[in-house]
């Protein structure tokens, strides 16, 4: 299976949660700048990651937003934002 391009974009209230997960992404990232990073990934690897980075998150507070660039892929997503749009969620237990 090929790598495809997938967008990776938090949003974390407690700066230790935020350096962790920040140290966590800078291994898979190409690019990026503060709480929006550019990867190359595989399905499965994507799923790694998101599995990585959701684990610190306090789920009343901080958010996980994983988007294929590709229309056929699933949004990964974790937690809720302000305006109720529709999403595909990935749900972690």
């Amino acid at each position: 299976m090929r790598r495809g391009p997938v967008i990776v974009t938090y949003d974390i209230t407690k700066n230790k949660i935020r350096s962790g997960v920040y140290k966590i992404i800078k291994e898979w990232r190409l690019d990026g700048q503060k709480s929006v990073h550019e990867c190359r990934l595989k399905m499965r690897e994507a799923e790694e990651l998101f599995l990585q980075l959701s684990e610190p998150l306090d789920k009343e507070t901080d958010s996980l937003l994983m988007i294929w660039l590709e229309s056929h892929r699933p949004v990964l997503c974790r937690g809720l934002g302000r305006n109720n749009i529709h999403r595909t969620f990935w749900h972690i237990r």
